[in-house]
């Protein structure tokens, strides 16, 4: 439960970076997550149908069920849900209220030391690559090991990160040993302002 703990602090890390009160002397905050905004977009996709598709797109690579999580501070909004892969690694979710439809998806992976680490990170990160596939699954299980390394090294010590691709918004969160959190989030795409004008 202390690992639930620490991989939801991860997961809502931007959020309360963004609401402290920084010294007088410090860059501008970081804004809220934009899954956090009113009217952000939702996938078109239930947490249950997320977990019953992955389990079956990756036999090896098995998700829980999700359990609710207790949020306060936007519990008009949202459902928040986590689901425990193994003592260093977490699925978690932000849902849209009522619908339970996904507008974020998380992995987090808490690292640990000694000769397991290795193992340990190997697998956190085919889970990783499969949440990559789980949304863009044009891609093949290679292009997601590469763009979730790329992603990681855009990433690498900072606490946010995120890069948008077509219709998917794709965020990491590097805290070094106190964790590591990929996200994959959908954007409302707008036409162009020439295709609304009709040029």
């Amino acid at each position: 439960m202390k690992y639930l703990l620490c991989a939801l602090a991860l997961f809502t890390l931007p959020v309360a970076v963004s609401r402290a009160d920084p010294p007088s002397d410090t860059p501008p905050e970081l804004p809220a997550a934009p899954y956090l905004l009113p009217g952000s977009p939702t996938f078109d996709l239930t947490i249950a149908q997320f977990r019953e598709k992955f389990n079956i797109d990756n036999p090896t690579l098995q998700i829980s069920e999700f359990r609710s999580i207790d949020s306060s501070r936007d519990k008009a909004n949202l459902t928040r849900a986590a689901s425990k892969i193994n003592e260093n690694l977490y699925a978690s979710t932000a849902l849209e209220r009522g619908t339970l439809k996904i507008k974020s998806m998380q992995m987090t992976w808490l690292p640990i030391q000694g000769p397991e680490q290795k193992a340990a990170r190997a697998k956190a990160m085919e889970y990783m690559a499969a949440l990559l596939r789980s949304f863009a699954p044009t891609y093949s299980k290679q292009q997601s090991q590469e763009r979730l390394s790329k992603l990681l090294s855009a990433g690498k010590n900072k606490r946010y990160l995120a890069q948008n691709e077509g219709a998917l918004r794709y965020v990491v969160s590097d805290n070094g040993e106190k964790g590591l959190t990929v996200a994959v989030e959908p954007i409302k795409l707008a036409l162009s302002d020439s295709l609304n004008n009709g040029e």
